[in-house]
């Protein structure tokens, strides 16, 4: 018997990734008489080639309401506000990376895409406040702007390769703005934030695997909290290839 695989993918806005198997009788003397024919699906917010587990999506639950209360502690900066180009702000090495004090807090419809972001944080500068204005989907997996249990990053077929693939318990794309001491730094720049499993060591914060990576370079026994502002402009000596790009990450996360 031949047998086809073939994969029905599930866009954000339907409740089910559905796989089935279709298998035909090959012809009398077929010379594929014996052979498997496997026809795979690209890899996928919702669907991971080589997974060994399936999970049900948030909206086939009855009782899931959208709603998520986070917020982040134990929170490090990657860089500084002031540093001179070309410069690494991603930090996958921590050797830039310095511990902060302040808040990261978010309160999210999932379903409605509205909701609340901001991050108070004392830097050396100053106090800086960042706050999301209004939610955007820059990509059709970022489901209206806020999307919740979705493969991202590395080979996710979702987001860029700056970090390693993982799980996204929730995340966030948008516009927004940043205050230092209480004075416009940033307008008009694009935000994101997101709750991942753990792409940094518990200690060294490290990341695993590096920017790229598949799934196996994430601990699913962590949770981080990362949120980036960065300017439309871009500036290729850079990294990421921005003109700025703030970001932070907290290494502690509680729901509530």
């Amino acid at each position: 018997m031949i047998c086809s695989r073939f994969f029905t993918g599930r866009a954000l806005a339907v409740a089910a990734t559905l796989t089935f198997l279709a298998c035909t009788e090959p012809p009398v003397n077929s010379s594929m008489a014996g052979v498997s024919v496997v026809v795979a699906q690209e890899p996928g917010a919702r669907y991971q080639p080589g997974t060994g587990m399936g999970l049900y999506t948030p909206e086939q639950h009855a009782d899931y309401d959208g709603r998520f209360i986070v917020s982040g502690q134990r929170i490090f900066q990657v860089g500084t506000l002031a540093d001179v180009s070309p410069w690494d702000h991603l930090g996958d090495d921590a050797s830039n990376v310095r511990p902060v004090t302040g808040t990261i807090d978010f309160d999210l419809d999932e379903r409605a895409n509205t909701g609340t972001f901001s991050a108070t944080l004392d830097l050396p500068e100053g106090r800086y406040v960042v706050a999301l204005d209004r939610f955007e989907e820059f990509s059709p997996c970022h489901d209206g702007g806020i999307a919740a249990f979705l493969y991202e990053h590395g080979n996710a077929g979702c987001g860029d390769a700056n970090w390693p693939k993982s799980l996204l318990y929730v995340a966030g794309w948008g516009w927004g703005s940043a205050t230092l001491n209480g004075q416009p730094l940033h307008e008009e720049y694009q935000i994101h934030f997101m709750v991942t499993q753990g792409m940094r060591d518990r200690e060294s914060l490290v990341v695993r695997g590096g920017a790229g990576a598949e799934a196996g370079s994430v601990n699913p026994a962590q949770m981080q909290l990362d949120f980036y502002i960065r300017s439309p402009e871009t500036n290729d000596v850079n990294r990421p290839t921005r003109e700025v790009f703030d970001h932070f990450f907290a290494m502690e996360v509680t729901w509530r």
